[in-house]
């Protein structure tokens, strides 16, 4: 059996039509052994966009790593990718050095969503709001 096989698939689900967060997930490497790193757009339907509203969480604050039957939300979820990513490269290097610390992550964390969210009002983006919140349907 080869161990390719045998290597679990991660799922990142991030928003597709955010140009900061699909620069990041197209830059982020994980080492091999980690597994597969599988993106998946939560402006799609699917199982695992389903398993997130079902929890509770609300995509448009934090992206989603799913590792087995873990779900790592906003700062757990770049630092769990910090620690899986390879270091070679310098954005790779400088995103495990930055987000290796849980604490750094959820200090951090919040100042990126800001910056997302004023991106996506100047790109009159709407929301995904998977959580269905009356009168969130634009940032």
């Amino acid at each position: 059996m080869s161990t390719e096989s045998t290597l679990p698939k991660l799922l990142l689900v991030y928003d597709g039509e955010c140009p900061a967060c699909d620069n990041y997930v197209g830059m982020v490497r994980l080492r091999q052994s980690v597994g597969e790193l599988v993106l998946v757009d939560a402006r799609e339907d699917s199982t695992v966009m389903r398993e997130i509203t079902a929890a509770g969480l609300d995509i448009d604050e934090g992206m989603v790593l799913k590792t087995d039957n873990q779900l790592y939300y906003g700062s757990d979820a770049i630092h769990a990718l910090a620690l899986m990513s390879s270091r070679s490269g310098v954005f790779n290097r400088l995103n495990y050095w930055v987000f290796r610390s849980p604490q750094v992550a959820r200090v951090l964390y919040p100042l990126l969503k800001t910056g997302r969210g004023l991106l996506l009002k100047l790109l009159r983006k709407t929301r995904i709001n998977n959580l269905d919140i009356a009168g969130r349907d634009r940032f």
